[in-house]
Formats: structure tokens, sequence, C-alpha cells
């Protein structure tokens, strides 16, 4: 085959050496859907039933560790879920809420509406942005970002489903308010959710799924049915579920951002595939190990993604754009962010007293507190 050579800041050319290989790719296949979330589901929960009836034990650690993988694929499936038609995989949603989204209090609501900002040419890499922080800029803000979305994330779930939702139930003003503030699955605490009355409605009827799904399993252990040590057990998987979503975040773009919205080839070149071995889809499930090239192409379904890829690597020449924005590894990705975000801190350091004061001021204005992790 021979490779085609395309400018680095030609975006016409690399949209023309593409498209025509990955034009069969765009159709989702349902019964693969299906199978997938099945698996996890059964895997997942099949191993936190281990992990209940082992603890506790060296065999129900390795059952948490497990069930963490299996429901942090399944819950991945969210992001699928904000691309696919609904009539393309009919009743795929809801079977994702009954499965993971309810008793991990992370139903599709938080996402569907949210994600799709985060790929719009006019707020990619912006204030609203959800899933957008300028890490390269400051270690201190990578390192509140990993601390809290790793082990308050849970807490926080937990905050927003069991207690404040039942309020805002009762209290539709305050519903409202959860609604721009509360109620998105995104990283950027500058970001302010628009709410359609449809997705508020939804949003209301989960809610009231949640809390008596939840309700059932508290009266339960109350009751002495369920052990109090499947809360301790939830817990525990959720926080390796966040860390290690965290981690994927924070390999999946390179964060340098002027503030500036970015066109197709720039939200490429800030963006990071993966493609690694098998482990690889252990941290990056369900096609996020092809991050730039879902922004690029962010119709073709996950399972189409690998092909995609492969083809577009055999076409192009080494120094292409979308050539460049492949990393060996999740440690090469997130050791780059950090030495840039370290060069930034020291350049800070560097600067006369009043201009590093200033900065100093803007990075901690960032840092307030960014709330949820991204999917």
């Amino acid at each position: 085959m021979t490779k085609t050579a395309v400018a680095l800041d030609d975006s016409e050319d690399l949209d023309t050496a593409t498209r025509r290989l990955v034009g069969d790719l765009h159709a989702p296949r349902a019964v693969i859907f299906w199978t997938d979330l099945t698996a996890c589901a059964l895997i997942g929960w099949g191993s936190f039933a281990v992990a209940l009836a082992a603890w506790p034990s060296p065999l129900s650690g390795a059952a948490c560790a497990l069930s963490a993988v299996a429901l942090y694929r399944g819950l991945c499936f969210t992001h699928e879920l904000t691309h696919l038609r609904q009539r393309s995989v009919p009743g795929f949603e809801t079977a994702w809420n009954v499965l993971f989204g309810m008793p991990l209090l992370l139903p599709s609501c938080t996402y569907l509406g949210v994600h799709q900002a985060h790929h719009s040419l006019s707020t990619y890499g912006t204030k609203d942005d959800p899933e957008y922080l300028p890490f390269a800029s400051s270690r201190r803000l990578i390192l509140v970002f990993a601390v809290q979305s790793s082990l308050v994330i849970p807490a926080l779930l937990m905050l927003r489903f069991l207690i404040l939702a039942p309020v805002g139930l009762v209290w539709p003003r305050f519903h409202r308010w959860l609604e721009v503030y509360a109620s998105a699955f995104a990283m950027n605490p500058a970001y302010r959710r628009v709410v359609s009355v449809a997705m508020a409605q939804k949003m209301r009827r989960w809610e009231v799924g949640i809390l008596i799904a939840w309700g059932a399993a508290c009266a339960l252990i109350a009751v002495g049915e369920l052990p109090f040590h499947a809360l301790i057990v939830w817990y525990l998987v959720l926080v390796l579920v966040s860390f290690v979503n965290m981690l994927r975040v924070l390999g999946a773009h390179e964060y340098e951002t002027d503030g500036a919205p970015r066109d197709r080839i720039e939200q490429l070149r800030d963006s990071i595939d993966t493609p690694g071995g098998p482990w690889t889809e252990l941290w990056a499930p369900v096609g996020l190990r092809y991050h730039a090239l879902h922004h690029y192409y962010p119709g073709i379904p996950y399972h189409n993604l690998g092909t995609a890829y492969r083809r577009i690597v055999r076409a192009l020449v080494d120094d292409s754009t979308y050539i460049e924005s492949t990393s060996p590894s999740l440690r090469h990705s997130l050791k780059a962010l950090y030495g840039k975000a370290r060069a930034q801190d020291a350049g800070l350091s560097r600067q006369p007293p009043s201009s590093a004061s200033a900065r100093l001021g803007s990075d901690n204005t960032i840092d307030a507190g960014p709330s949820k992790a991204s999917g």
C-alpha cells in the first residue's frame, strides 16, 4: 500500500485521506453492544457477590478488583450512549441504567447532553468544556484532581442522589439548581449545564428509580438480609473505578489550551491515541484508547475504532498529523503531562514576584474545586 503524506496543518488533506478509509465503519452492531454489556454485568456483579461472601479475605480483595475492572468497562458505555442513535440499539440506555447507572449512582442523564460540549468546535478546551482543564500548566491542578477524583467521587455521588435528590424532587426550585450545578459528570468547575425540559424529566425519573433501588437495598441491610459491609465493598469498588478513570482522563489529551475554541485538526493534535496491548483495554475500555481518532470521527462505534486506527496508520506516513497523536503508553503520556506542568511551574517561580502572584491567583481560582471526574 502506498502511504499518503499529509501536511501537519492541512485538515482538508487529512480528511480526504482518511474519510474513504473509515466510511464503512460508522454502523453500530447491536449484538456486540448487548453481548459486551451483558458480560460486564455478569462478571462485575458476580465478582461483587463473591467479594461480599468472602469478606474479609484475600479472595474478597481479588474479587473487588475484578468487579471494579468489569463494572468500569460497563460504566464506560455511557460514553457510547452519547454518540449512539437510540434506534440503532433499542433499549440499550434503559438496560445500561438498570445494570450500571442506578446501582453505581451515575445515571445516563449525568453524561448525555454534557459530553457533546467536549466535542463542539465552539467549546472544546474553553471554560464551557465540561471535560477539560489546563493540566499542562499546573502540577498542583493535576494532584488536586487526582486526589478528589479517586477518593471523593463516591461520597459526592451518594450526597447528590441519596440525600439531595429527594429534596429536589419535592422542591422544584432546588431541583433546578441541581440541574445546573450538580447534574453533570464533569471536571471543570466553571461549567454550567443547560438542561432541557425533556432531560429534566428524565433526570427525575432516574432519581426516583435510584431512590427505590437504594431504599430497597438499605432495607435489606436493616433487616440483616444484606451485610452492612456491602456498602464498604461498593465504596471500595467505586474508588478503584474512579482511580483508573482518573488516570485515563489525564492520559487522554495534551491539555495545552489558551481558552480559545479549536477546530477538528486542533482537537486531533491535542488528543492522544494509546493503542497499546491487551492491558490497555483494562484502563481505556470501549474504544477509549483511540481517543484522538474518536475526536476526529466521533460517529465510529467503539468496536470499529481499532480497525479504523489500523487502516489509517497503514495508509499515512509516519510524520502525518494523525500519527503524531499516538502515544506508546499511558505512563509515557502521564510523564509527559507532568513534565510540561513542572516546566510551567518552574518558569512561574522565576517570574518577578508581582507577575508570579498574579499567575498563582489565577491557578488558585482554577483549583478551587473540580468536583467530578470525566468519561
